[in-house]
């Protein structure tokens, strides 16, 4: 059981250690990648194209009616 220490707080060494001081570290560095692969991007940018050409032609019919 830890004993008290002066003031009346947990004298030092009686409690387990910070938790960066538990282990050896999370593993070798390893540099980041980018963030997006090209085919997510892609996929993404047609969908928007093509979310903005259906508004578009929506316009023009409601425009000419």
């Amino acid at each position: 059981m830890p004993r008290p220490g002066v003031g009346g707080g947990i004298a030092p060494g009686e409690t387990p250690p910070a938790e960066s001081g538990t282990g050896t570290g999370t593993g070798p560095y390893r540099p980041l990648r980018r963030g997006w692969a090209t085919g997510p991007l892609l996929a993404l940018w047609v969908i928007a194209v093509v979310f903005a050409l259906f508004f578009l032609v929506y316009a023009i019919v409601l425009a000419t009616d």
